[in-house]
């Protein structure tokens, strides 16, 4: 029987032996839309799984390395349907499992269903969606279910241990423990002790891998914070490496090494 989508992104993140699995964020179609699959294939390359952001006007969780991307690939015409149609029409296998990142709009525009179902045909593994509630989401998870795909959940430090239950039972993929309440990017963020938070998340997830995000910048940050959880998410800094024209492939290649 083949692997569904969802248990193909734990299966990558839990499959690195002897370090975290990374997980690569970049906008889609940034800094460059005419180079999004050169690109998209050279961080496949070097991520376990690629998460691929989906440019929208009020992107609240992100800060402002993050909020520049998606004005940027909103501004050369780049949407949830563009991606889709660019995703098609490669001719290559990424490797990496491939998860997106998008607010609720695009996703409630485009329709659940057509959603689920053009993202399973272009490849696509699961989403992350931060601004919609588990409460309310109950219709897009049954769309992706149909499919094999996962709805990945995010937690954060201050989620009671009621919720924190809740939301990894409900997780697909993995569960999504933010690193500390506020947005993306922040520089020099990380709180200096979050190894009791990366334990009750763990327990609560059980044996669904746990993946740390928010203010992961460079390996010493991989080092110290994947110590506690089966992979890091890295966002900001690997935009940034976008824009300034640098290999986004090094870049993740060096974060991979000891720190």
């Amino acid at each position: 029987m083949p692997m569904l989508p969802r248990d193909r992104i734990a299966q990558a993140v839990t499959q690195p032996a002897t370090r975290p699995a990374l997980v690569a964020f970049a906008t889609a179609g940034y800094p460059n839309a005419e180079t999004f699959l050169p690109t998209l294939r050279r961080i496949a390359e070097h991520a376990d799984v690629v998460e691929l952001g989906v440019p929208f006007t009020d992107p609240m969780a992100d800060g402002v390395t993050i909020q520049r991307s998606s004005e940027g690939a909103l501004a050369q015409g780049v949407s949830l349907r563009w991606i889709f149609d660019r995703l098609e029409q490669r001719d290559f296998d990424l490797g990496a499992p491939l998860l997106m990142m998008s607010y609720l709009n695009p996703l409630l525009t485009f329709g659940y269903r057509a959603l689920a179902e053009r993202a399973a045909k272009v490849g696509v593994d699961g989403f992350i969606v931060p601004d919609l509630p588990y409460e309310e989401s109950g219709p897009l998870r049954e769309a992706l279910d149909e499919h094999g795909l996962a709805l990945v959940q995010l937690v954060t430090p201050a989620t009671p241990a009621p919720r924190l239950e809740t939301l990894c039972a409900a997780s697909r993929g993995f569960v999504y423990a933010v690193t500390v309440t506020g947005i993306t990017g922040g520089a020099n963020a990380l709180p200096a002790e979050l190894s009791d938070y990366f334990d009750r998340v763990k327990r609560a997830a059980g044996n669904l891998p746990v993946c740390a995000g928010f203010g992961i910048r460079n390996r010493e940050d991989v080092a110290r914070i994947g110590a506690g959880v089966d992979g890091v998410i890295v966002g900001s800094a690997l935009v940034e490496i976008l824009e300034r024209g640098e290999d986004p492939g090094a870049f993740l290649q060096q974060l991979k090494s000891p720190a």
